[in-house]
């Protein structure tokens, strides 16, 4: 089992049960080190299978998990609780829901359903949505959950915060009403659930002696919160993670859980992993060197016996059209000299860089795969076909019905449906109990849709899952409209996709044989009776049609890959983290898009660019290019560009300047600045100001930047952090510098020659 690993690797695979940090870097094999640590918890008898948690951050990863656990040694890993954090915390409160309190039938609202419910809930409660915008409030909503808080415990410290926890408050009362759970409040629910129920907690802490977390630093402090929690009985903590990698602080993930859990379990117990097996030297060296340019990391220096490698190839180009032309070029140059191209990756830091590279690859007949596109069960044919399995399943979802009540259309108009709603609000009850209250042609509309429902209810009752799954698109009518539509073709080809995709569920979970529609007690064929059973142990008693719906919400962010195609990957950086290639492109390195104008302007934000920057880097096995344009057309501008500071931070032996253009010299790292109105240097100035404090004289009266003047006192608007008021001015012309208390975020310093300030009239 271990003979194969390197010495820290084993020494954190046989480590004796105790609290521990491994500080795992980029390709040291990760992943291997927390399989065999299962494996060897179970064989030395420290474990039993059913004894240990495990927590992963994507279900592709969980499966993966499971997989080889098994391969390393003969035992049933049905049983055993390795998942993601939602996925781990719905089979939790599938099992207590009564005391969670809950529905046992509760359904899970994706990310799409869970806004399509916000806007619902606006419109009906007559809320501006353009004074709160329905994104707005999901991320407020979401942003509170993930810290812990319900509406009573969020701080109302102004008007608009004080209606926003009022919405907080109304989508609540809402989901409880239509028995629904969002994806943080399956984990705040949970949470919930074990803090304030001691018989449940005691249980779980002490049936779980070891927990494992993996990717530990992409958790969220509700996260860290749940996992403490059941670590509460004197279980071990074992968690695996790099702070180097910490991209996903925008989902709420917070880097500083590691130093914590240094700090509060693993007590100087921190194994690194710093041996590579994935890249070659000079990539390493790159890395090693850029990342060190951030301050509070745990610390750890990469290294590999492969040997140093090819230096980074470096291409400045005068625009993005010839940057695309030129990468195009490279490409076919590596698949001239035998690469594959689904081994080859293009990455950007913006999805907006991706259309010129995709119409150079498109012109010169480069197959490519856009990576991360539309997902599954995210397009709109398949929500449409889920939403109507989930009234089957629950009558009361009131997002599922105001989705497909007209869908096909069948003459129910915003009218019908505003009457509706006011009738389910004045009883306090859902759309679905309110038909019967709607008088005329629009309620005789519903009345037919309600009948549907419950007709589809009654039919499938004794289908097997992927038998009801096509009977309710056949039966619906999403099957004949799609057919009537001249793009309907690969519509009709998802909906026939999710029917497989029921087949392979039901089998993977052994209910093949089993009524989809509702759980069967006694069948008369023994044989079937212990397949039931053994369907049932996989989804923990819940019908093979409740356990599929679960199984698509929490799928809903999975990539569905076309396995096999050889065709080069373009992506964000955000999603090349867990990839790897042989060659790689790292595109637009200039200052405001790598790093991204909108993180240069606080500390925080830039030192997560340069781990975004890191993440990038160490996609790369064998080759790998920088590539940047002096002009590029974003948004329908054009903009001019400096080279990234990225590039000044990497030892200049690491990289090969191609063959420059325009007599410039390889050595030189200064920007090419075409201005309209701004020398360079002033630029210069204030596009590289790191919020650095301000030094010189704060200023009472104000301060011209441009056309614009900024005084103190003066309301302002910033695209990322919101309204907020100047409390203090220094500097002048474009080193001007501004302290605004911003409504939401607290304090901010920024360089308003960057800053794109909006200021707010009275």
């Amino acid at each position: 089992m271990i003979d194969k690993l390197n010495v820290p690797q084993r020494e954190a695979v046989t480590l004796a049960p105790q609290h521990a940090l491994v500080l795992a870097g980029a390709g040291s094999g990760k992943t291997r080190v927390l399989i065999t640590r299962i494996a060897w918890l179970i064989q030395s008898g420290y474990a039993s299978p059913q004894g240990l948690l495990a927590v992963t951050f994507t279900n592709k990863a969980a499966r993966e998990m499971l997989a080889r656990v098994s391969a390393i040694m003969p035992i049933d890993t049905r049983g055993m609780w390795i998942g993601t954090f939602h996925g781990l915390c719905n089979r939790l409160l599938r099992a207590h829901f009564r005391d969670a309190g809950l529905p046992q039938a509760f359904q899970i609202l994706d990310t799409a359903d869970q806004l399509a419910a916000i806007k619902r809930l606006l419109k009906a409660n007559n809320v501006d949505d353009e004074k709160y915008p329905p994104r707005d409030v999901q991320r407020f909503i979401n942003g509170a959950k993930e810290e812990g808080q319900r509406p009573g415990d969020v701080e109302a410290y102004d008007s608009f915060r004080r209606r926003m926890i009022e919405i907080y408050a109304l989508y609540e009362a809402q989901c409880q009403r239509e028995g629904v759970v969002d994806f943080p409040e399956l984990l705040l629910r949970a949470f919930e659930l074990l803090s304030r129920n001691e018989p449940v907690r005691t249980h779980y802490q002490r049936r779980f002696r070891h927990v494992l977390v993996d990717e530990f630093q992409d958790t969220n402090t509700l996260q860290y919160r749940w996992l403490t929690l059941l670590a509460g009985g004197g279980a071990t903590l074992f968690a695996v993670g790099d702070d180097d990698q910490s991209i996903y602080a925008f989902r709420g993930a917070n880097v500083g859980n590691m130093s914590d859990f240094e700090r509060d379990y693993a007590k100087g117990t921190v194994i690194r992993l710093e041996q590579n097996y994935r890249s070659f030297g000079h990539i390493l060296d790159a890395a090693n060197a850029l990342i060190s340019h951030n301050t509070g990391r745990l610390g750890k220096n990469l290294w590999t016996e492969q040997g140093a490698g090819e230096q980074i190839r470096v291409m400045e180009l005068a625009t993005d059209l010839s940057e695309a032309q030129w990468l195009v070029d490279e490409v076919r140059a590596l698949v001239a000299d035998g690469r594959v191209r689904r081994e080859i990756a293009v990455l950007y830091r913006s999805n907006a860089q991706s259309r010129v590279i995709e119409h150079a690859l498109f012109s010169a007949g480069v197959a490519y795969k856009v990576y991360g596109g539309l997902r599954f069960f995210e397009r709109q044919e398949v929500k449409h076909a889920l939403a109507y399995l989930r009234l089957i399943a629950n009558l009361n979802d009131d997002t599922s019905w105001m989705r497909v009540v007209n869908f096909p259309p069948r003459g129910i108009g915003a009218r019908t449906l505003e009457q509706l709603g006011d009738q389910a609000r004045a009883y306090d009850t859902s759309l679905s109990n309110a038909v019967a209250r709607v008088a005329g042609k629009g309620g005789s509309n519903l009345a037919q849709f309600a009948m549907l429902i419950a007709r589809l209810a009654q039919e499938t009752l004794t289908l097997t899952l992927p038998e009801m799954v096509e009977h309710v698109i056949d039966q619906s009518g999403l099957a004949a409209h799609y057919t009537l539509d001249r793009e309907g073709a690969d519509r009709i080809e998802n909906l026939n996709e999710l029917v497989s995709a029921a087949a392979a569920f039901a089998a993977e979970a052994n209910m093949t044989g089993m009524p989809a529609g509702k759980v069967v007690e006694q069948p008369q064929d023994p044989e079937a009776f212990a397949s039931a059973q053994a369907g049932l142990e996989m989804t923990d008693g819940m019908s093979p049609l409740a356990a599929f719906l679960s199984h698509a919400s929490l799928e809903a962010g999975d990539n569905q890959a076309q396995a096999g195609q050889d065709a080069v990957q373009l992506m964000t950086v955000h999603a090349a983290k867990g990839l790897e290639f042989d060659a790689v492109f790292i595109t637009g390195m200039e200052e405001g898009l790598f790093p991204h104008e909108n993180s240069v302007l606080e500390a925080s934000g830039l030192e997560e660019e340069r781990r975004l920057m890191y993440v990038a880097i160490t996609r790369a096995r064998e080759r790998l290019y920088f590539s940047l344009a002096q002009s590029r057309m974003l948004h329908g501008q054009t903009r001019y560009a400096m080279r990234s500071r990225f590039l000044s931070e990497i030892p200049q032996e690491h990289l090969k300047w191609l063959t420059p253009r325009q007599g410039l010299s390889p050595a030189d790292t200064e920007p090419r600045w075409k201005s309209s109105g701004y020398s360079a240097d002033a630029f210069g100035r204030a596009a590289t100001n790191r919020a650095t404090p301000v030094s010189a004289r704060s200023l009472t009266s104000g301060v011209q930047v441009g056309t614009q003047e900024f005084r103190v006192g003066q309301g302002v608007r910033h695209a990322r952090f919101g309204d907020g008021t100047i409390t203090s001015l220094s500097g002048s012309g474009l080193d001007a510098q501004a302290q605004i208390q911003f409504r939401d975020v607290g304090v901010k310093t920024l360089a308003l020659g960057i800053a794109k300030l909006e200021v707010i009239q009275g």
